[in-house]
């Protein structure tokens, strides 16, 4: 079983967009995607995160159909129990949505499984521990959970002879909640690994637009990002400074940076093109110059990039 981490994470979110594509104004099919996980497994870009979530299970539909390709070993599958979908008339809801999961994803045991937010700590994390002792679920995370949620995680399955091995926040240049509340350095004392989503701010941050160029209009995503472009510009223009000098992409330094900080980003790829990014910015290096420069223009920008599903950390 592969148990090695990727400097970088592959996220789906995206391919289970609604089918008139409202959050992130696109609809991808597996045909599409093909050439994204042909490239990817070729790229050593192996760990592919998706959920339940990701329109209603069409995300894990495509990722499970298309790894079809490739021996189980040669990847890692994570996915998530999103409280707010569960049936709510049973006593084993994260088993029930977890069998769904597998089913879609053509296996029998996920790498890592998430509680996709902290609902009920309490609740929830016990239904975990039979899932790691029958080896359905390799490994445990939580995602959008604070520092004292994460730790009453960790008591609950330390009793069992378990432990909270990964978890997945929001993180970027410009949304550092998660450093601010030392959710970075526990994981770091603790041996978790912290997975950093929206780290290109769904696309915001990857030099691809600005006043002249907005995101696709009548997204949920434009909705929220747009009227800040105008903030964001000379952030994005430091971004392709510092990455010119080195042949990147604001992008590929982005990402560079959550890296930078000791976070695996978990970037959405819908396109074969972008695969060479994600190894360049795996290699990039930045200075300690750099990472001041970015931090100072993302504070400069003074934008609020929390999401609506999201509780402050700090």
């Amino acid at each position: 079983m592969m148990t090695t981490t990727p400097k970088i994470a592959l996220g789906t979110w995206a391919w289970g967009d609604t089918p008139d594509g409202q959050v992130f104004g696109n609809h991808l099919t597996a045909t599409d995607l093909k050439p994204v996980v042909d490239d990817a497994m070729a790229a050593g870009l192996t760990l592919w995160d998706t959920a339940y979530a990701y329109g209603s299970g069409a995300s894990e539909d495509k990722l499970g159909d298309l790894l079809q390709d490739y021996p189980r070993d040669s990847y890692q599958l994570s996915t998530k129990f999103t409280p707010q979908m569960a049936a709510g008339d049973s006593d084993h809801e994260v088993a029930d949505m977890l069998a769904g999961s597998l089913k879609r994803l053509h296996t029998d045991y996920i790498d890592i499984y998430w509680i996709h937010n902290p609902a009920d700590v309490e609740k929830w994390t016990p239904q975990l521990i039979p899932l790691l002792q029958s080896g359905q679920i390799k490994r445990v995370g939580v995602s959008n959970h604070n520092l004292a949620q994460i730790k009453r995680a960790n008591e609950i399955l330390g009793e069992a002879g378990f432990q909270v091995s990964a978890v997945q926040n929001h993180f970027s240049l410009l949304y550092r909640s998660s450093e601010e509340a030392g959710i970075i350095d526990y994981c770091r004392e603790h041996d978790i690994t912290f997975f950093a989503y929206m780290v290109l701010e769904q696309g915001l941050l990857s030099g691809r637009f600005d006043v002249d160029h907005p995101l696709p209009a009548g997204s949920m995503r434009a909705s929220v990002y747009n009227e800040v472009l105008p903030q964001v510009s000379a952030l994005t223009a430091g971004l392709q400074e510092i990455g010119a000098a080195q042949g990147a992409s604001a992008a590929e330094v982005a990402t560079a940076y959550a890296i930078a900080k000791g976070t695996t980003p978990i970037i959405g790829v819908t396109k074969a093109k972008y695969i060479p990014s994600e190894a360049k910015a795996m290699a990039l290096t930045l200075t300690p110059a750099d990472i001041k420069r970015l931090e100072d223009l993302a504070q400069a920008a003074n934008v609020d990039t929390k999401g609506s599903w999201e509780a402050p950390m700090a």
